[in-house]
């Protein structure tokens, strides 16, 4: 029987769940039926018990202390030595859930307290720790992959949009923005255009308002962006979408426009407050903190538009840093991964033999920028910060796509498995077990783009760099690549 995934659920998540009369929101009513389906264990941490014991409402004390125990614990928990007896006992309950997750005791941890969040990435634990909304996305990409489909993100006008401008889902930017109705009425005006997303009902869930700056004026101490700069104006995904990498699209969008702009920087102002989740993501992606703007956190990412000889920093965060850019020097491996289409399919929806401008004709952009792809390779000699040009075997017989490696791993266990792909695969999770019978290498890496034109069999034959069938997993030469590059741009 294959092991199923662990989850352990932290205070906020477990209350809802207890209280009978409580209608769940339908993230959490999901993530629990999804996590019944497959058989995952949904734990609570002693440390909960405690931290429940403290609740001056001696009634709702007595019920929440009943209720947890319909539920399992998590057995002999090892003893967090991060506490002291400074530390205050709601810090002390945050830090031993979080050492459970340290000691892998399980698989993940499920909160909503932002607190935690931000300690986890302080830790190094960011990875496992989820909101409802994230969790639930896992689940549903690991069980109902035929239900589950890609966010389609689209390029509109805004003057499109002012007849939806009364709906619920704009309420919180009013709320954040006195005057936003008008600004934004003025801005169509402009033909102002903002990069969406719509849900199911084809109701707008997502946005991105964007506009080019010069020489602009970012924070209270009149810094200046010298030359052109992408400023991400508004930026919002509705909260029953949240989970779905909308964000991470968002970004992709930001970094393609930037980059067909000559855009030297992108930014965005941010509440730090509100908007935790939006910072610890765009920090994932090269953006830093450039001091107050109007009581706002202003964050900027370097876009240069010839890559910086910075060879000095590790390729991964010279990635981050800088992507689309990435280290191609002599110290970084290049290898070839052969990819069947329906696979290719997969990673890349967004791919066209000949890649348009920006989103092509349908406006797609396809799967975000971290991604992962599992195989049976021989190698074992992959590491962080390598380069990965994907080969489409089958129809198309070519190169069509870079990435940069983010983590590779040899494992042949499936909840491992699908722990570590969670945030990035489209994979079933009967897909993933029936891979963990063998030895399974998994490659996460970062999209960095897909070739302006792929590179043919043919082409690669006649350049000599490779003389058979590319069947499995290959490292190539430093001057291999480069003329892979070279005949991509032609």
């Amino acid at each position: 029987m294959t092991q199923r995934l662990r989850f352990l659920l932290d205070t906020n998540i477990l209350i809802p769940l207890q209280d009978s009369y409580q209608v769940l929101e339908s993230n959490l009513a999901n993530f629990i039926r999804l996590a019944n389906i497959g058989g995952h264990q949904l734990l609570y941490h002693p440390a909960t018990v405690a931290d429940f014991e403290r609740d001056t409402d001696a009634q709702r004390r007595s019920r929440n202390l009943q209720r947890i125990r319909q539920y399992p614990v998590l057995e002999s928990p090892a003893t967090c030595p991060w506490n002291t007896e400074w530390t205050g006992a709601n810090d002390v309950c945050d830090n031993e859930i979080l050492y459970a997750l340290e000691c892998d005791a399980v698989h993940a941890l499920v909160t909503e307290d932002r607190g935690i969040h931000t300690k986890a990435k302080a830790k190094g634990l960011n990875e496992r720790v989820y909101t409802i909304q994230t969790a639930e996305d896992w689940l549903r990409r690991l069980h109902e992959p035929r239900k589950f489909d890609l966010p389609n993100i689209q390029v509109a006008p805004l003057h499109s949009l002012t007849p939806q401008l009364s709906a619920r889902f704009f309420d919180s930017l009013r709320e954040g923005y006195g005057g936003f109705d008008e600004w934004f009425r003025e801005k169509a005006k402009e033909n102002r255009k903002a990069w969406i997303y719509r849900d199911e009902n084809d109701v707008i869930a997502a946005i991105c308002i964007y506009a080019i700056q010069t020489n602009e004026v970012i924070n209270d101490r009149d810094e200046h962006l010298a030359g052109t700069a992408l400023k991400l104006c508004t930026f919002k995904v509705g909260d029953g979408v949240r989970g779905r990498k909308i964000g991470e699209l968002f970004l992709k969008a930001a970094f393609r426009y930037a980059s067909d702009n000559c855009c030297e920087n992108i930014f965005i102002h941010a509440n730090a407050e509100r908007h935790d989740y939006l910072i610890r993501l765009l920090q994932e992606f090269g953006f830093e903190e450039r001091g107050p703007y109007a009581g706002d956190l202003v964050l900027v990412k370097s876009h240069p538009v010839a890559p910086p000889s910075e060879t000095l920093l590790p390729p991964l965060e010279y990635a981050r840093r800088y992507f689309p850019h990435f280290r191609q020097d002599s110290s970084i491996q290049k290898f070839l991964i052969p990819i069947q289409p329906h696979f290719h399919e997969t990673l890349f929806p967004d791919y066209q033999p000949i890649q348009p401008r920006l989103f092509g004709a349908s406006n797609n952009i396809g799967n975000a920028i971290k991604l992962a792809y599992l195989c049976h390779a021989q190698t074992k000699s992959i590491h962080v910060g390598d380069l990965v040009l994907f080969y489409r075997t089958g129809d198309e017989k070519s190169i069509t796509s870079v990435g940069v490696v983010d983590r590779f791993e040899v494992l042949d266990d499936a909840a491992q498995i699908a722990s570590l792909v969670s945030r990035r695969t489209v994979y079933s999770i009967e897909q993933i077990d029936e891979m963990a019978k063998r030895p399974t290498k998994v490659i996460l890496f970062r999209l960095v783009k897909h070739l302006p034109k792929p590179v043919s069999y043919s082409r690669l034959q006649h350049e000599h760099i490779v003389s058979g069938p590319i069947q499995s997993i290959r490292k190539i030469t430093d001057e291999s690549f480069s003329s892979i590059l070279a005949a991509a741009d032609r």
